[in-house]
């Protein structure tokens, strides 16, 4: 059973540049920091995201799963491979499941519906910011009759709690503390530290940047 440590976790996203540190990122939000993760950075990489995987599944060896589900895209690359790794640890075959994002929400179909009712399902996620589709899962899964029994996800940046998504438990294989400065507040703007286009809006921001100049 592959039970992994926060720095095991840590140097395996960063061997993939899944984790930047130490740069000068502008989030989605429009925030900027010092760090960055990038989940889609992972999937390429088969082996690295099976072990990841892996390590979710153990955390949840002794929950009695039937179902994971998790929402698209990277959700079902990871609902797939927990699965099989539970599956593999327990005398039954563990199901995988995805739910497909519908406007605001996450509805579960494909005749995915029928194959939770009744059943003890664990909800997996890639990256935790503000948990909005995480709970989303969790909450169309109950409405299905599945009997939810956790929430496990890879990377925890936001301190989101088992609470907060509606789960009796939340197990992360790493939190990271992202800080986040408005612009006019950012100590790196300040020191004139370079804009990382490479992860996150870096490159978008800087074509505003320029476009508002001419």
């Amino acid at each position: 059973m592959n039970h992994m440590s926060s720095d095991e976790v840590l140097k395996v996203l960063g061997e993939v540049n899944a984790v930047i540190v130490g740069s000068h990122i502008v989030y989605t939000s429009g925030k900027h920091g010092s760090a960055y993760v990038n989940k889609d950075a992972v999937y390429p990489h088969t082996r690295e995201t099976s072990r990841l995987c892996a390590a979710i599944a153990a955390n949840f060896a002794r929950s009695k799963v039937d179902v994971v589900i998790g929402p698209a895209v990277g959700g079902c690359i990871l609902a797939t491979r927990v699965a099989e790794h539970l599956s593999g640890f327990n005398d039954w075959e563990v199901l995988a499941l995805y739910a497909d994002k519908e406007g605001e929400g996450f509805v579960v179909k494909r005749g995915y519906d029928k194959l939770m009712q009744g059943k003890n399902v664990l909800v997996v996620e890639d990256v935790l910011t503000t948990g909005g589709s995480a709970k989303k899962v969790v909450e169309a899964a109950k409405a299905l009759g599945g009997n939810v029994v956790g929430l496990g996800v890879l990377c925890n940046r936001g301190g989101i709690t088992a609470e907060d998504v509606g789960a009796p438990r939340l197990s992360a294989l790493v939190d990271i503390k992202l800080d986040a400065y408005d612009e006019a507040d950012c100590p790196l703007c300040k020191a004139v530290v370079p804009i990382n286009t490479d992860g996150g809006k870096g490159r978008e921001f800087l074509a505003r940047k320029q476009a508002a100049v001419q």
